[in-house]
């Protein structure tokens, strides 16, 4: 499975973006999909999680009531709307995939496929 992540781009603070994760190379489920993000000189942490049906989801407090993530398994695609951007939400972010059924994981070591990320720079 191969993850095609895209939306990312420089925005103002209080701005939104949609970000856009593309699966291909393979069937799109029953995958666990995830975003992650990294700043520099940060480890890549967890951002918002969804399983394949769409019933649970799963947030970092960070972005909770900021952001949304959601998905279209026709399309083989998962989205993240990002509102009301803050400075410290600058990052690279990756889309994932995780195998397994169950709820949403939040740990990086529990998705099996990782997009090539997308950077999203807020600035002040």
């Amino acid at each position: 499975v191969q993850l095609q992540a895209s939306g990312g781009g420089l925005v103002q603070a209080g701005g939104s973006l949609r970000l856009s994760c593309a699966a291909s190379g393979g069937t799109f489920g029953p995958y666990i999909m995830g975003w992650f993000r990294q700043a520099p000189g940060k480890e890549r942490e967890f951002v918002a999680a969804i399983n394949w049906s769409g019933a649970a989801t799963r947030y970092a407090d960070s972005v909770k009531g900021r952001f949304t993530i959601s998905r279209d398994n026709a399309k083989n695609t998962v989205h993240l709307q990002m509102n009301t951007l803050k400075p410290e939400d600058t990052a690279v972010y990756y889309c994932a995939a995780d195998l397994r059924l169950g709820a949403p994981p939040t740990r990086t070591s529990e998705y099996d496929y990782w997009g090539q990320g997308t950077l999203v720079t807020v600035s002040s």
